[in-house]
């Protein structure tokens, strides 16, 4: 037989299933690891997709998503972070932010360009850089500087080769929030050296310490910055598979070229829910962020008196604590931890070389779950 893709062959799986699929054969697991609300979406959107079941709303959509949405999106994106997209010709409704991502870069890169990322980041991030035929290049970020993008490293990188960044604020698995002035560098720098931007905000909402900034506001890099967002954290509509991207209008009107042949539209009844979500539910969004809020404080706190070193997050819902104090390698603390504790995390470094002496945890679930996994930690961490 002929040899599969090479490039596909050689992406690793994804470095956070291992641990899961060890967790679903045992009992009593409290999960820590994936990043998805532990929240139903809210009654008034679950009722929104019920009606459009009901009433028919079973076929395609134009390709570029609903009119409606996507004037609410752009409508959205104006109101909260002054930041100006015209509905018809540059906005995109894909099916998810994980699509949004692989138009972009297939948009954006020829065979061998480099798109740099910094990390520690997203496990998709580096991968679908390779699957649009790009080559990643990874900058590390430092916890002694809550991971702020080190805009003097970034520039170091670039090579003639060099076509866009990628980053995420805020940011999985960090919980970083990049600072204005970051993000005011990195637009400078790609201006200095004509490079894309790539913005991944799909925590926008979950910003707890002051207000999030969108990247597409920032003065200079609106026409070279695609942005992207979705309704699954803040709205809790993972299973809904509804996103959206933001782009000057050549960007944009590629990247539907992209989806017209690939994924034709997204779910019409997830699109008509997410209507609703951005029309009627901001009181139930603003609930759900205020006890992520919460969450953050209580376990934070708790990590620290069981003896971690751990920064407190800025965004999204994940803590990311060093375990560097014990010892052990993240893939070993995490393991350890899982098998002998029950509880389940992710190891540091499968989100990039600098997130080794980390681990990520979710507090998207339960309040007394969370401080339960407090306590079980600490066991674990006295016994060693």
């Amino acid at each position: 037989m002929k040899p599969l893709n090479t490039t596909i062959t050689a992406i690793p799986p994804s470095g956070i299933r291992r641990f899961f699929d060890i967790a679903a054969e045992m009992d009593d697991v409290i999960s820590l690891g994936v990043g998805e609300p532990d929240f139903v979406t809210p009654w008034r959107i679950r009722e929104a997709g019920i009606y459009a079941l009901e009433h028919g709303y079973t076929t395609y959509t134009a390709n570029a998503g609903l009119p409606r949405l996507r004037e609410l999106i752009c409508a959205d994106l104006a109101s909260r972070y002054d930041a100006h997209y015209d509905p018809g010709t540059e906005c995109l409704v894909t099916t998810g932010v994980s699509e949004g991502l692989d138009l972009a870069l297939r948009v954006l890169l020829d065979p061998g360009e480099e798109v740099i990322v910094p990390e520690p980041c997203y496990v998709a991030y580096q991968p679908c850089v390779s699957f649009a035929g790009g080559t990643p290049v990874g900058v590390p970020t430092r916890a002694e500087d809550g991971f702020a993008i080190d805009v003097a490293a970034v520039e170091a990188a670039v090579t003639p080769r060099t076509k866009a960044i990628l980053i995420g604020s805020p940011a999985n698995p960090t919980g970083a929030v990049q600072p204005p002035e970051v993000l005011r560098a990195l637009v400078a720098l790609a201006e200095r050296h004509d490079l894309y931007l790539l913005s991944d905000e799909i925590y926008d909402r979950l910003t707890y310490d002051g207000t999030h900034t969108c990247l597409g506001a920032v003065p200079g890099a609106r026409e070279r910055t695609v942005v992207l967002g979705g309704f699954s954290k803040a709205q809790a509509m993972t299973g809904w598979r509804v996103g959206w991207l933001a782009a000057p209008r050549p960007i944009a009107e590629l990247c539907l070229r992209v989806h017209q042949y690939t994924m034709l539209c997204a779910p019409h009844v997830s699109q008509v829910a997410a209507v609703e979500a951005l029309s009627n539910a901001e009181g139930e969004v603003a609930g759900m962020v205020a006890d992520y809020d919460r969450r953050r404080r209580v376990f934070v706190k708790g990590l620290r008196e069981a003896g971690l070193e751990c920064p407190e997050p800025a965004g999204a819902f994940y803590a990311f604590p060093s375990i560097r104090s014990t010892g052990l390698d993240a893939e070993t603390f995490a393991e350890r931890l899982l098998r002998e504790e029950s509880v389940a995390v992710v190891p540091g470094n499968v989100f990039g070389p600098s997130g080794e002496g980390h681990i990520r945890c979710s507090y998207a679930t339960a309040l007394p779950q969370l401080e339960q996994a407090v306590e079980r930690i600490g066991n674990f961490l006295r016994r060693l």
